[in-house]
């Protein structure tokens, strides 16, 4: 029986990450992985949902090329071509991954993984089974689409994000259910694509995770491009007998009927926790969740969990932050336990929306006096060069010691500026240190700098 010092099982971004590092930390590692190195992410989420968009806003472009004085005659889509881009780039991806792995001098075990008892890992391939020691087991098997009892997925007519993107042709019209992340990137891409799209949210207003006034930009930005948007609603039931789908909606005003030719179901996701053995081996459970302590070790020790099967936020940039912590931990390092209320959360909408911390209303629940900025992208010279003025910059400061509370973005580009303020809040930094930090001129960037300057009375562009 081979014997390793670690088997990470489930290779997404929580897991070959966490194998990278244990093996640069001098640890002996193999990871398990049932279908394609990266995981969700690299083939089925994050990475090829960019690519879409990506196609998407170079089409926008187009549409809008007198805008920028340019004269565009003939433009067209290959709804096809989209798609196979952002299969090739997902492919890409994984085979950096496999790269990786090789570099690192990581074990692949293909099959599915499922733990034993004393610390043994059995893989499951073609029917044949092979079984694993280690001295340290790591879960890192992620989640899928959650389906509901009212909304059923039949991969064609009602689907999940998966099937969203490799569609064989593309809708007509389209019913969205959820607008988180997932629903929202979707939405906006099949909209810019030409698809009539209808959003359905069961909360009273769109990104319900995000500050109000975000929601209240992402709704006009989306109503804009002519998007359908339903609020406090909630699909019932879907009819798939004949040609297309049809939904029936409940709203405040009473039920109506949609028509499309496709649903998808963007309500959250289900952690992948079965068969996996964890009842057999004694690893305790709650709520679909596997309980670990602030370093990822459940209830029986050398058995760890690591991203979506643990209760942080379902990101792939926690999941590997997660387990890099995990095994240098094992490995005897000091570490701190990771803080979850400075994590950055991110949609690649068009506009983008990026925010870390505390929201207006949450600030406000706490306690806190606070001082709140904001900068419109309208007042910025980068983006009105870029035809890019929709959306603001929104911080929120303690006004009794300057502490940053939360950083709310909606406009292009945003997601590559929040790091500026996790990074500021990590370094505890104040409201006047941001704002005594030269931001370059012309850049979105500056709007932060703007953004705390009106949270001080100290704003020169508004």
């Amino acid at each position: 029986m081979t014997k390793y010092d670690i088997i990470v099982i489930g290779s997404g971004p929580g897991g070959y990450v966490t194998a990278i590092r244990a093996s640069q930390l001098g640890l002996k590692t193999a990871i398990v992985e049932k279908e394609s190195l990266g995981g969700v992410c690299l083939n089925w989420g994050c990475i090829p949902t960019k690519a879409l968009i990506k196609s998407a806003q170079v089409f926008d472009y187009l549409k809008h090329a007198e805008d920028y004085g340019l004269t565009v005659k003939e433009y067209d889509k290959d709804f096809d071509a989209v798609v196979n881009r952002s299969r090739n780039v997902a492919a890409g991806m994984s085979k950096g991954v496999q790269f990786l792995m090789k570099k690192n001098k990581i074990d692949v075990l293909n099959g599915f993984g499922k733990v034993l008892p004393k610390k043994q890992v059995s893989v499951l391939l073609d029917g044949k089974e092979k079984i694993y020691q280690a001295d340290h087991i790591i879960l890192a098997t992620g989640a899928r689409s959650r389906e509901l009892p009212s909304l059923p997925q039949d991969g064609k007519k009602v689907i999940g994000y998966r099937e969203a993107m490799t569609l064989p042709k593309q809708p007509k019209k389209l019913i969205v259910v959820g607008s988180g992340a997932i629903g929202i990137e979707f939405a906006y891409f099949y909209n810019a694509m030409g698809t009539e799209v209808t959003v359905v949210e069961y909360q009273d207003r769109i990104v319900p995770v995000e500050d109000e006034e975000i929601s209240k930009q992402l709704e006009r930005s989306f109503k804009k491009a002519g998007v359908n948007i339903l609020t406090s609603a909630e699909v019932t039931k879907v009819n798939t007998k004949g040609k297309g789908v049809t939904a029936t909606i409940k709203t405040a005003k009473g039920e109506e009927t949609l028509k499309a030719d496709i649903v998808l179901s963007a309500v959250g996701i289900k952690t992948n926790i079965e068969n996996l053995g964890l009842k057999d081996v004694g690893i305790a459970v709650d709520r679909d969740k596997i309980l670990v302590n602030d370093f990822y070790q459940t209830n029986l020790p050398g058995y760890y969990a690591i991203g979506d099967v643990t209760k942080g936020q379902a990101l792939a940039h926690v999941a590997s932050a997660e387990g890099i912590l995990c095994v240098e931990k094992i490995a005897g390092h000091k570490v701190e336990p990771l803080d979850y209320g400075n994590i950055p959360g991110c949609t690649y909408s068009f506009p983008e929306i990026a925010s870390v911390g505390m929201t207006e209303a949450q600030a406000k629940e706490l306690g806190y006096d606070i001082k709140v900025g904001k900068f419109p992208f309208s007042a910025s010279g980068k983006a009105q060069a870029s035809g890019t003025s929709e959306g603001f910059v929104k911080v929120i400061f303690d006004a009794k010691y300057g502490e940053w509370l939360g950083c709310h973005m909606i406009g292009a580009g945003v997601t590559d500026m929040i790091a500026e303020a996790v990074l500021g809040r990590k370094l505890e930094t104040t409201g006047h240190e941001v704002l005594k930090a030269v931001h370059p001129h012309p850049t979105m960037s500056e709007a932060m700098m703007e953004a705390v300057a009106d949270a001080y009375d100290e704003v020169i562009h508004l």
